[in-house]
């Protein structure tokens, strides 16, 4: 008696093509524009890195250097 209170389902339609990969060719502009941001970025990196006077240890100077500065000698 289920199945005649049951409609049949309907098929289903085919999926959609797969799309087209994007080529691996990086046209020159686009190289450019790359190798500029990367550029950029290691600036920025070595700009920051010496301003940074403290490491994962507490301040990175020797115990000389403190001395001396304590003693009035820099």
């Amino acid at each position: 008696m289920g199945s005649i209170f049951k409609p049949k389902m309907p098929s289903l339609p085919p999926p959609p093509p797969a799309p087209e990969p994007p080529s691996d060719e990086i046209s020159p502009e686009e190289k450019e524009r790359i190798a500029k941001e990367q550029a950029d970025i290691r600036r920025r990196k070595t700009g920051k890195k010496q301003t940074i006077l403290t490491g994962p240890m507490g301040i990175q100077e020797s115990e000389e250097d403190k001395l001396e500065s304590l003693l009035g000698k820099k």
